[in-house]
């Protein structure tokens, strides 16, 4: 049986703001499994958004706790926090968010680097460039010289480069036409089939029915 990789217990997330707080999530309990895909939906301003930050270790719990593959990420200093991502979390970005400087292969290369302090001489960034399908031509290419498309393949090679146990995907494919999502999304059931855990944010019904299960976010509480 599958044991949780994600737990949640009471989280709460409050922004405080000149105009008054802001309280983006409310005491949400969740668990996610090892191995599981996973699906966020809710309008615009639910906290989907958030929620998936929180997960991602790119902000704290104002209250409640998060544990990540056991740890409590509250518990965690900025230094643990920062290898935990490079570690144990791959972020797929609507926006792909590449280095605009660096070429396809350049910007897969950058977090291995990273985290192990050298070039990569295995041939895994090449290996995942061609897993997604970008050929060694294109991946000399910087991201403005290629499609949307490309440039999600890239992010999806670069989100995979340390060998995350969970991939978390910000509305992947927010900002491509649907033939191209939906060739994005049988990369990602590909690598869930092959055991990756993905979490999901989407507000599209049809890009949800690929994950398993789907949590419903609304007003920043669990609906």
């Amino acid at each position: 049986m599958s044991s949780p990789v994600i737990e949640l217990d009471n989280v709460t997330k409050v922004y405080p703001l000149p105009s008054g707080d802001v309280t983006a999530l409310r005491e949400i309990s969740l668990t996610i499994d090892e191995g599981e895909f996973v699906a966020i939906m809710g309008p615009s301003g639910s906290g989907k958004s958030t929620l998936l930050n929180q997960i991602g270790c790119l902000d704290r719990p104002t209250s409640g706790n998060l544990f990540l593959a056991g740890k409590n990420i509250r518990e965690m200093d900025d230094r643990e926090l920062t290898s935990l991502r490079l570690s144990s979390l791959g972020y797929i970005f609507q926006k792909f968010n590449l280095i605009p400087l660096l070429t396809a292969y350049e910007n897969v290369e950058y977090p291995y680097i990273m985290k192990h302090r050298k070039n990569d001489d295995t041939g895994r960034v090449r290996d995942l460039l061609a897993l997604v399908g970008i050929d060694e031509s294109l991946s000399a290419h910087k991201p403005n010289e290629l499609s949307g498309g490309q440039q999600q393949r890239i992010a999806i090679a670069r989100a995979l480069v340390n060998d995350p146990a969970i991939l978390l995907c910000d509305e992947p494919t927010g900002n491509l036409d649907s033939q191209t999502g939906a060739q994005i999304m049988e990369v990602l059931s590909d690598l869930h089939r092959k055991g990756r855990t993905i979490i999901m944010v989407t507000h599209e019904s049809e890009i949800a029915a690929y994950a398993e299960r789907t949590i419903v976010i609304r007003d920043g509480r669990v609906a």
